[in-house]
């Protein structure tokens, strides 16, 4: 199971969540987040470490100059981009993340337009912000997924939930990753490393 750390901002966190080899990163550019990075990567970042940085609603041009400072491998939107907007970002170099937020029912049409545009979607649970709600959603609406199209788990993953996820992991679904950040803080950007350790033993 891939797995991916979001909301990260301090350089020495950065390192200490590194040191455990999560397959993705992400970093959120969006300026309301108490996760919003502002800071340098810190030096000595494994080449194996997927970077991604998270956006709502941000121009192309914003973007690209978070990939070029960053050296971002993927990016996730998060607000109303288009399909053709997604598309426009993917390239071989450039993975897409196209995230969708889940309430108590999910209109699995809408994926349709997005399927060619990206690389991956991310079902994150629907609530006052654009994601880092803190909550699962009803996983079970999963079982009406009609697409091949793989996706990244997330929305208020912790500890308890990975017998539930080791169990969808036996079904069709095509789960590429899940995605785990405030069940696993200290405060908001900052990564418990003892949690994050207990994650990857426990994948």
């Amino acid at each position: 199971m891939k797995w991916k750390v979001c909301g990260m901002k301090q350089p020495e966190n950065i390192l200490a969540v590194a040191a455990h080899s999560p397959t993705y990163m992400g970093f959120i550019f969006w300026e309301p987040s108490p996760r919003y990075m502002d800071q340098p990567l810190p030096e000595g970042l494994s080449s194996k470490l997927q970077k991604v940085g998270v956006f709502v609603d941000a121009t192309e041009a914003e973007i690209r100059t978070r990939i070029d400072q960053y050296k971002l491998q993927a990016v996730q939107l998060h607000g109303q981009e288009s399909p053709d907007f997604c598309a426009k970002l993917r390239s071989p170099h450039l993975q897409v993340i196209k995230a969708f937020s889940v309430g108590s029912h999910f209109d699995f049409d809408r994926l349709t337009p997005y399927t060619d545009a990206c690389d991956f979607f991310l079902f994150d649970t629907q609530g006052p912000k654009p994601g880092g709600n803190g909550t699962t959603f009803d996983w079970t609406l999963l079982n009406d997924y009609p697409l091949t199209k793989p996706f990244f788990l997330s929305g208020g993953i912790g500890l308890e939930d990975l017998p539930k996820i080791h169990t969808l992991t036996k079904t069709t679904l095509p789960i590429h990753a899940i995605d785990v950040n405030s069940k696993f803080e200290r405060e908001p950007g900052i990564k418990n490393s003892a949690l994050i350790h207990q994650l990857k033993q426990q994948l």
